[in-house]
């Protein structure tokens, strides 16, 4: 079992944004701005979907990698802090899903 989580990667990004966008991916994608680095994400949710859709257990393992480092590379791009992400999910949890759901407005 590992002891590597998501604040662990948010903090790497958090260095790595510092970087040269020569010498780092993550400073590359937040220097081309919050819409590249939307659209990285939304292609790198897509290749999950397949890989779920065709039981690919490490396709989807390695895709949702992806995922949640793109996600949080737009967090980070559009002023989000992924603490503000977790006290949602907290917050959500206090409640059933159903409930949670119920209570958002209706648009």
């Amino acid at each position: 079992m590992t002891d590597f989580t998501l604040d662990k990667l948010d903090a790497f990004l958090a260095e790595r944004a510092k970087a040269s966008p020569e010498e780092s991916y993550t400073a590359k994608l937040i220097a081309k701005g919050q819409a590249h680095a939307a659209k990285k994400l939304g292609e790198e949710a897509v290749e999950a979907v397949i890989a779920a859709v065709e039981k690919d257990r490490r396709g989807l393992m390695m895709e949702s990698a992806d995922v949640l480092y793109h996600l949080l590379v737009v967090l980070r791009a559009g002023g989000v802090p992924l603490q503000d992400v977790m006290a949602e999910l907290e917050r959500r949890t206090a409640q059933s899903g159903l409930q949670e759901k119920a209570s958002r407005p209706q648009g």
